[in-house]
């Protein structure tokens, strides 16, 4: 009997054992669960719903781009054309906020502004009513025109007037839209430009202009839809107090055209009349004769860009654009005051590989060409050229949280 005992204990020791390991596994994962349940979270619960109105994105085109002047090749590299990290959300039912820094700009501060001039975007945004929003910070500048609506990552060259232009200001503004939604009105006070006038100019600033006390801009915007949204406008009207006596008058009338959910067609024009020469093109063509910066320069520009989705997946985009330039104070007054006109042509296919992430691969170039009047070439020594930019790559606005 007692040899059966000893056999059956011999047997049942490892079910035994078993069972206290089993005993001992679930006495641990509680006691774990229980240190999980107790432990404080990096992002204290309360704040934690936060995260639920907060975007972080990484604007983002990058490629192997090739480079030409003149039809020549210059050199082929892989670059970062765009790559812009931007946060945005809202903190209170009223309150919103947008920062947006730009990594392929050197972060050197403004000494108007005392703001980085890499950071595009850095605004606080309070909805005053429910159609009603006020905003302070730096600011998008909130010009007409569709060209510069576009996320940057989507325009591979922009026209000569934004290229050049002090795009993201420091101010405030306040928006409303109508009852019906298909009209909104905008109105915004902005410094200028990021650099104090000494900086801007420097030795080209003309010794009879002074700087001003107050080197405000008045930017005013007025946004349309018509006919189901087959048809919308984004205009506006600029006034910038640039000096003493010297002011720029900016007006950009942008249209949208879209008959098909297929094809969209966008047609922008641009007057920029500059007391002083804030672009620079006019001053840059006539500086082998002239040291200071030109007076009375005038921008006209036209710009087209039409996108036809040829399949789910493939888009094609082209774009054409023209700039002219003009000096209207010039002291020759038997010359013709048109000093040159820039051309550009972007035709690109972009390719959209997935359904739940707008990743797009593209392929486009960006032919541009600077030709000179006959006068501008044999007063100032300018000769015609032309540039070339072939880019593989993708572009996507990634959208991390």
């Amino acid at each position: 009997m007692k040899k059966i005992i000893i056999y059956l204990s011999i047997m049942l020791l490892p079910i035994i054992a078993i069972g206290q390991v089993d005993q001992m596994d679930k006495q641990t994962m509680e006691g774990i669960r229980a240190s999980i349940d107790s432990a404080k979270s990096i992002i204290p619960t309360n704040k934690q719903s936060l995260l639920r109105d907060v975007d972080v994105i990484f604007n983002t085109r990058m490629g192997l781009d090739s480079y030409f002047t003149d039809g020549n090749h210059d050199i082929t590299k892989y670059t970062v054309n765009q790559f812009r990290f931007e946060i945005k959300g809202k903190i209170h039912e009223k309150v919103s906020f947008r920062f947006r820094n730009r990594y392929t700009r050197e972060p050197i501060p403004g000494n108007l502004d005392n703001m980085s001039r890499a950071v595009d975007l850095a605004f606080v945004k309070v909805n005053l009513s429910e159609r009603t929003q006020f905003s302070i910070g730096k600011l998008c500048a909130d010009w007409g025109g569709y060209e510069f609506d576009f996320n940057p990552i989507d325009i591979m060259a922009y026209n000569d007037i934004i290229e050049y232009a002090d795009n993201f200001l420091v101010g405030a503004g306040i928006s409303h839209t109508l009852e019906n939604k298909k009209q909104s009105f905008s109105f915004q006070i902005l410094n200028s430009r990021t650099k104090t006038y000494e900086e801007q100019y420097g030795d080209t600033a003309p010794p009879d202009i002074e700087p001003s006390k107050m080197p405000l801009a008045f930017v005013s915007n007025w946004r349309g839809s018509f006919f189901d949204g087959k048809f919308e406008t984004t205009y506006s009207y600029s006034f910038f107090n640039e000096a003493k006596g010297a002011h720029m008058n900016y007006f950009a009338l942008g249209n949208k055209f879209k008959p098909s959910d297929k094809f969209v067609l966008y047609y922008d024009f641009h007057y920029s009349a500059e007391e002083l020469d804030r672009k620079g093109i006019v001053s840059s063509i006539i500086s082998s004769q002239y040291q200071y910066a030109a007076q009375d320069a005038l921008y006209v520009e036209n710009w087209l860009r039409a996108e036809y989705a040829a399949t789910p997946k493939v888009t094609l985009l082209l774009s054409v654009f023209t700039s002219c330039h003009s000096w209207k104070d010039n002291p020759d007054s038997n010359a013709d005051t048109k000093l040159s006109t820039s051309y550009g042509l972007i035709p690109t296919i972009e390719y959209l590989p997935f359904k739940d992430i707008n990743m797009r691969f593209f392929v486009g170039y960006v032919a541009r060409k600077y030709d000179y009047t006959s006068y501008a070439e044999n007063a100032f020594g300018v000769k015609d050229y032309t540039t070339g930019q072939l880019s593989f790559g993708i572009v996507a606005p990634l959208l991390v949280l």
